[in-house]
């Protein structure tokens, strides 16, 4: 037995205080939905809706491409802080099952956001290095089809599960409103059913990021400071 045990006298090494979220954490959400909003609207305006048409969007807009696939590693690791709050606000009440499909899926969805990304970047600097490469050729429409269907078909299908098991999480604990919870499943049939063919119900998935972020902020802030 340690002596510190036995003689009360001996000086005792201090206890570590339990690391606690900060209350403001929730603001992570809000930067990953402002950045990745901000990127695929760049790219709605700057690429062609059709994943088949190289084109001169190259010529035109390579530059404003770039910058919005630079924005995309910034919004991923402030998902990453999202996902910590989300797992830090359930606590106990995190279920093994579903939270398995909940890490799992927007782990996924991060890395396939990432992977299009990187191949966009490709499509990209292999074009600014070679500017009179024919667009046509089978190179760059791999390129454009392979990122394409990595953000629209996999990705985005990833963010539609990540939604759905948040909010069947939300609603058995209670971590956000019932309201927000049942909004998650709308928005994640919409993408589950048309991120395949309509450019703008990406932007769905930030939005509601965006939405649980700011509820869950403001909650924090109202809490007591010892709570």
């Amino acid at each position: 037995m340690p002596l510190a045990a036995l003689d009360p006298g001996v000086a005792r090494p201090p206890v570590a205080p339990r690391l606690r979220t900060p209350k403001a954490a929730a603001i992570a959400g809000i930067v990953f939905s402002v950045l990745l909003i901000a990127s695929l609207w760049l790219l709605r305006l700057s690429v062609p809706a059709d994943p088949m048409e190289v084109g001169t969007w190259l010529r035109d807009s390579s530059r404003r491409v770039a910058l919005a696939l630079n924005l995309v590693p910034f919004a991923g690791i402030a998902f990453m802080w999202f996902l910590g709050v989300l797992r830090d606000r359930l606590g106990a009440k995190e279920d093994k099952f579903f939270a398995t499909v909940f890490l799992g899926s927007g782990l996924m969805f991060l890395g396939m956001l990432f992977v299009a990304a990187s191949a966009g970047g490709g499509l990209v600097r292999a074009y600014i290095a070679t500017p009179e490469t024919e667009f046509h050729n089978s190179t760059f429409a791999f390129a454009r089809a392979f990122s394409y269907d990595v953000i629209h078909i996999y990705a985005f299908k990833m963010a539609a599960v990540f939604m759905i098991t948040t909010s069947t999480l939300a609603i058995r604990t209670g971590i956000t409103a019932l309201w927000v919870a049942i909004l998650g499943y709308a928005c994640a049939l919409f993408l589950l059913v048309g991120s395949g063919f309509f450019d703008w119900v990406l932007f769905v998935f930030p939005f509601w990021v965006l939405l649980v972020s700011i509820y869950v902020l403001i909650d924090n802030l109202h809490q007591p400071v010892n709570a």
